[in-house]
C-alpha cells in the first residue's frame, strides 16, 4: 500500500496529474505547477500567483475531457498567437487586459485611449459667458484681487501668444478639481458619508481641463522654457492650493470661480484674434472633434468657443460650491444642476 502511494505521488511530480476512476467517470485530480501571465488579482481558481507561476490544486471530478478542453484552448490560442506575430495587435491598456475594439457611429476604429465615446458631449454654448459674480464680503475680495494680481504677470511674459497662454492656463486650471475632489474624498472616507455627487464633479472638473490641454498641445509646441514654467507653476500652486483648500475651502472655490471668470475672458480675446485675421483659424485637430462631437470641418474657432463654454460652466460650479462648501456632503450636486438650470 505504501509503495502505490510512492509511485502515485511520484507520477504526480513527474506528470503533474494522475488518473483514477470513481463511479465509472474518469477523473483527474492531483497538483500541478502551472506557467501563466499574473492577472489582475493574483489569484485564480484558488491557485496562488507568484513570479509568473501559479501552484493550481486541482481535485475535480469533472470527466478528464472537459479537464483537457481549457488547455486545448489554451493551446489553440498560443498557437494563434504565434501566427500573428509581426502583425499589428491592439495594445494592451496598464491593467493587463487587451482592449476590446471600439467603433465609432460610422463603423471606423476609435483611436483614443484617453477618452471612451460614451465619455464625450456636446458643450452649451448658450450659457453665459459675461456673468460676473461681484465681490461681496472679505474672502471674496481676497480671492478676486488675487486672481488679478497674479494676472498681471501672465499677461507680460505671454502679451499676444494666445495659444500659449492658454495652454499654460489649462496647467493651472486642471489642479483645484483634482485637489478639492481628493481631499472630499478622504472626508468621505473618514466621515463614513457619501459626498452627495461632488466628488465625481470635481475629478471630472479636473479630467475636461485636462483635455483642454491635450486640445491646445496639438495646436500650440510648447517651447523648453515654457515647459520649465509648466514645472515651476504647478508646484508652486498645487502645494499652495491644497493649503488653501485646507484651511479654507470656501476661500478656494471662490478663487476658482475668479480664475474661470479670467479664462473666459483670455479666450474671447482669443477668438477676438481669430475672427479679425490676426490668429490663423485652422482646422480643428482630431481629438477636439472627437471629444465635443465636432463637426469634420470644425475650425479654431469652433474649439475655441467649445472651451470657452466648458470654463463657464466650471465658473458657476465653483462660485456655487464657495457658498454652500459647509454642507457639499448633504447638498448634492444635482441640485445645482437644477439651480443652473433655471
Amino acid at each position: 500500500m505504501n509503495s502505490f502511494v510512492l509511485r502515485s505521488a511520484k507520477q504526480c511530480v513527474v506528470n503533474g496529474r494522475s488518473y483514477g476512476t470513481i463511479s465509472g467517470v474518469r477523473t483527474v485530480y492531483g497538483s500541478a505547477v502551472v506557467g501563466r501571465s499574473v492577472e489582475l488579482s493574483g489569484q485564480r481558481n484558488g491557485g496562488l500567483a507568484f513570479g509568473g507561476l501559479e501552484w493550481r490544486r486541482m481535485m475535480s471530478y469533472a470527466p478528464a475531457s472537459m479537464e483537457k478542453a481549457p488547455l486545448e484552448k489554451k493551446e489553440r490560442e498560443n498557437s494563434a498567437a504565434e501566427d500573428t506575430k509581426g502583425e499589428d495587435v491592439v495594445a494592451s491598456s496598464y491593467w493587463g487586459i487587451s482592449r476590446p475594439t471600439i467603433t465609432r457611429e460610422d463603423g471606423t476604429v476609435w483611436p483614443w485611449n484617453c477618452f471612451m465615446p460614451w465619455e464625450t458631449y456636446k458643450a452649451d454654448v448658450s450659457i453665459d459667458v459675461k456673468k460676473h459674480h461681484v465681490p461681496h464680503n472679505f474672502v471674496d475680495k481676497l480671492a478676486y484681487r488675487t486672481v488679478k494680481f497674479l494676472r498681471v504677470p501672465m499677461d507680460l511674459f505671454f502679451e499676444k501668444r494666445y495659444g500659449c497662454h492658454a495652454m499654460m492656463l489649462e496647467t493651472i486650471a486642471a489642479v483645484p478639481g483634482m485637489v478639492g475632489g481628493m481631499l472630499l474624498h478622504l472626508k468621505s472616507l473618514r466621515k463614513f458619508q457619501h459626498s452627495g455627487g461632488w466628488i465625481k464633479a470635481l475629478l471630472e472638473e479636473a479630467e475636461n481641463e485636462r483635455m483642454h490641454l491635450m486640445t491646445m498641445v496639438e495646436l500650440v509646441q510648447p517651447k523648453w522654457y515654457e515647459r520649465l514654467l509648466v514645472l515651476a507653476a504647478q508646484g508652486v500652486y498645487f502645494n499652495a492650493f491644497f493649503l488653501v483648500y485646507v484651511t479654507s475651502p470656501k476661500l478656494a472655490h471662490r478663487f476658482v470661480g475668479y480664475l474661470e471668470e479670467e479664462a473666459i475672458i483670455s479666450y474671447t480675446e482669443y477668438l477676438e484674434a481669430i475672427k479679425s485675421g490676426k490668429v490663423e483659424n485652422v482646422p480643428a485637430p482630431a481629438i477636439a472633434i472627437d471629444y465635443w462631437r465636432l463637426p469634420k470641418d470644425a475650425t479654431l474657432k469652433d474649439v475655441i468657443t467649445v472651451i470657452r463654454a466648458d470654463e463657464a460652466h466650471h465658473r458657476d460650479v465653483n462660485h456655487f460650491a464657495s457658498v454652500h462648501i459647509t454642507r457639499l456632503s448633504h447638498i448634492p450636486f444635482s441640485l445645482f444642476l437644477l439651480v443652473h438650470s433655471l
